[in-house]
């Protein structure tokens, strides 16, 4: 049984700034984010999985977060017109093509991914996504990030290897290091050896906080300084903690039934290609959703 999760967001932008506008939709918009988009959805269905969905961002300035620590994602731009209509348009596409696709104002793709992964525990997803956020996932029922593009699995054993952390200490790391992509503060001068070794000794920073007298007896360099750091940052440390981990109770109304690929129109999908510029895929279609036959389904 294959059971996949993806995070659009990451293969909608890097379509968007791999490929080149060789793309137009009738509206005259550039579509290269939806070509690509698409191509990869296909190749997706292809693989005849047993339950798949999309996960897409639509909270940037309005997700809870935001709410609890204003700066959150500050430094990213709202998308543009021409952005905004591939963003749409990529959506479109994945409905079109039967793959059941989630977002909200209010949680973030990685929320909805982690809600999707608890309903879909027994069936062992797979994340598609190359996002180090989402290995704390892996302490929570998906079986392995999957990379697609570089076609890289991550799993339990492999993320530990590279981040030195176990998935469930994932948003205690970030905490400590930062995460500039999402403008979550770290601990100045604490980098990801320090969070390794002070997460193998404490396991979490709820630990870490009510334990610090125990910090200066380990041979940690500057670990006198270190502990007076921890304790200036200790409410910026529990804020951050907050905004890494992701929630897994998003209130989506959906049924497992619902996340299994669901019949298409294979004519309306066509169509729909004609309408983004991307008619060259059209052929792709009617093979993917061929029967065995070869009677279009």
């Amino acid at each position: 049984m294959k059971s996949y999760l993806i995070d659009a967001s990451v293969y909608i932008f890097r379509y968007y700034f791999a490929l080149p506008p060789n793309w137009q939709s009738r509206s005259g918009y550039a579509t290269e984010a939806v070509y690509g988009f698409t191509n990869f959805l296909l190749d997706m269905l292809a693989r005849q999985p047993s339950y798949i969905a999309c996960a897409f961002d639509e909270s940037l300035g309005s997700c809870f977060r935001n709410e609890i620590y204003p700066d959150y994602k500050c430094s990213r731009a709202l998308p543009d017109e021409a952005l905004a209509f591939q963003l749409a348009a990529c959506r479109e596409m994945a409905e079109v093509l039967g793959i059941a696709s989630f977002s909200s104002e209010r949680y973030e793709a990685d929320d909805i991914l982690a809600t999707l992964t608890r309903k879909l525990r027994r069936q062992a997803p797979v994340v598609v996504s190359r996002d180090k956020d989402l290995g704390q996932l892996l302490a929570r029922g998906a079986v392995s990030l999957w990379d697609f593009a570089g076609d890289r699995h991550l799993d339990s054993g492999a993320l530990e290897a590279k981040f030195g952390v176990r998935p469930e200490q994932i948003p205690d790391y970030l905490a400590l290091v930062g995460d500039t992509s999402d403008d979550i503060p770290g601990i100045p001068g604490v980098g990801p050896k320090t969070a390794e070794r002070l997460l193998e000794t404490f396991d979490s920073i709820e630990t870490l906080l009510t334990q610090l007298d125990t910090l200066v007896t380990l041979p940690i360099r500057g670990a006198k300084g270190l502990v007076a750091r921890i304790e200036e940052y200790a409410d910026q440390l529990r804020l951050a903690k907050r905004l890494a981990s992701l929630e897994e109770r998003v209130p989506l109304d959906v049924k497992l039934a619902d996340l299994r690929p669901q019949p298409v129109d294979v004519y309306l999908a066509r169509a729909l290609a004609e309408e983004f510029g991307i008619g060259g895929l059209s052929k792709k279609i009617e093979r993917t959703f061929a029967g065995a036959d070869g009677e279009l389904t």
